[in-house]
């Protein structure tokens, strides 16, 4: 499996469904749909975005930790 770090291509916004996407082997595509639905349901799903866009490390930061 893949760590679960925001990519630095194929970025929308923060890189939250993209790096979602790359750790579940599925399109970054289909990870923003189900975001885009999820927020049609009660529920803190921005709030959740946000908050893995300030603790997912971006995958250049983690490149030069190495």
């Amino acid at each position: 499996m893949t760590a679960l770090v925001r990519p630095t291509h194929g970025r929308m916004i923060g890189g939250v469904c993209a790096a979602l996407a790359q750790r579940f082997g599925t399109s970054a595509t289909t990870m923003r749909v189900i975001f885009l639905v999820s927020c049609l349901l009660p529920g803190p799903q921005f709030l959740l975005y946000l908050a893995l866009w300030i603790l997912l490390p971006s995958e250049d930061k983690v490149r030069h930790a190495w």
